[in-house]
């Protein structure tokens, strides 16, 4: 606690959360006095950044996956979307074509019937396209 001897303000901060809480930093407190004297307070995360997007929804840098069920949200969407860009750019056409066929099945991606189209969203992605990645090979491996 501080005191200001001039104005006699007393000055109490109190950071304290319940187990488990997350306090974001604090860059401004804002504050004003209304004409009874009651002190209104506000707090600005980034006083730099005061129109930033929700944090839950990523920065839409990249095109959203194409087959992504329409039934989904955004926050899920892209969650779908960034799983299927890891699962591409880490895994063998095999497995990748089996992750899918579980995604189809849990509604969370609405493939087509035609491996070509898939292929190619798939190397929009990040899927390699060649030693094992080519067409052919997924074509085979692409069962519904």
């Amino acid at each position: 606690m501080e005191k200001d001897k001039k104005s006699g303000i007393n000055i109490t901060n109190n950071f304290n959360a319940p187990i488990g809480q997350h306090i974001d930093h604090v860059d401004t407190i804002n504050f004003s006095m209304d004409g009874e004297g009651n002190f209104q307070f506000g707090m600005v995360e980034n006083a730099n950044n005061l129109n930033r997007p929700d944090k839950t929804v990523p920065e839409k840098k990249d095109e959203l996956f194409h087959f992504v069920h329409p039934e989904l949200d955004d926050n899920e969407a892209w969650r779908v979307h960034n799983a299927v860009k890891r699962i591409v750019m880490h895994q063998k056409v095999k497995e990748i074509c089996e992750y899918l066929k579980g995604l189809n099945k849990d509604r969370k991606v609405l493939l087509p019937k035609s491996p070509n189209v898939v292929y190619q969203e798939l190397v929009r992605l990040g899927m390699p396209h060649s030693d094992g990645f080519g067409e052919k090979n997924f074509s085979a491996c692409y069962k519904l």
